[in-house]
């Protein structure tokens, strides 16, 4: 196919322009969020409202870092714990059981991926009675394994259906050279397959961390000591019955923000190859 016409000067002016107008629309939300994070409580609900803070208050962040009963860097490293051990547990056994499913036609195998696909519909509100029963009578209950195990079943079914459409794509031949190169399946797997499906492995990988970070139910509901809890659960410390300390709330939201943000600006070459390829192949 010939490449397309190129876009008249006016109608690229008008493209740019749209663009930039739906990117601060897009954008401001996260603007208002930082900067009311930075004014006083007084301003945040002066009217009209300023886009800019007057005063500096940066009182809010200072707040969170002090001892007490939730800490703003220790409520970050719970989430980093927990979403960490999400992530690899989701990756771990995704990887196999999308490998399997791909290579081997076996009874009931479009069962399985038609389960992995129903999960991904349910609403956490039904999972979370037979999960606070499961993690209770293991002994899990008000520990980071808890939330950790819950998490993990959000990420594994989605990198399953993600990564099976990679490996489907690999042809056969390139297992059968390699173990005319002396692997066997398991160093096959390890060697050729893993290295071939590697973007939809990194795109596994971010989306099941991002799924942990960003949960609130689970670590709401099988946690409740406050210093092992995640940020997300750290939010609603300020709304309490008679106010809500919105500068603290949106301070904490803005640390929150921060791994999200960095993950999108440094990882985005892999998101995007990563979810077309295992849109297209398959």
């Amino acid at each position: 196919m010939g490449e397309g016409k190129p876009l008249s000067k006016k109608k690229n002016i008008l493209f740019c322009v749209i663009s930039i107008v739906l990117l601060v629309i897009l954008l401001f939300p996260l603007f208002w969020i930082l900067v009311t994070s930075l004014k006083t409580e007084q301003e945040i609900f002066q009217n009209p409202p300023t886009l800019f803070p007057h005063i500096l208050n940066l009182a809010s962040y200072a707040a969170q870092i002090e001892t007490g009963d939730f800490n703003m860097f220790r409520s970050f490293a719970n989430s980093l714990v927990i979403s960490t051990g999400a992530t690899l547990i989701a990756v771990v056994l995704a990887v196999p059981a999308s490998y399997a499913i791909a290579k081997y036609h076996f009874k009931g195998r479009n069962a399985m991926l038609l389960g992995f696909l129903v999960t991904q519909m349910l609403p956490v509100s039904v999972l979370l009675t037979p999960m606070f029963i499961m993690m209770k009578n293991l002994g899990l209950y008000n520990t980071w394994g808890a939330a950790i195990l819950a998490d993990a079943t959000i990420g594994i079914p989605f990198s399953v259906l993600i990564l099976k459409n990679y490996f489907s794509s690999i042809p056969k031949e390139l297992e059968e050279a390699a173990y005319i190169d002396g692997c066997n399946r398991f160093t096959a797997f390890l060697r050729i397959l893993i290295p071939i499906a590697k973007p939809g492995v990194v795109v596994c990988a971010i989306f099941s961390f991002l799924y942990a970070w960003g949960d609130l139910a689970y670590g709401m509901t099988f946690i409740i000591d406050q210093k092992k809890r995640p940020m997300t659960a750290g939010i609603f410390n300020f709304m309490g019955q008679y106010g809500t300390k919105w500068s603290y709330l949106t301070a904490f939201a803005v640390v929150s923000i921060i791994p999200v943000a960095l993950i999108f600006i440094f990882m985005q070459k892999y998101i995007v190859s990563g979810m077309t390829s295992g849109a297209v192949k398959g």
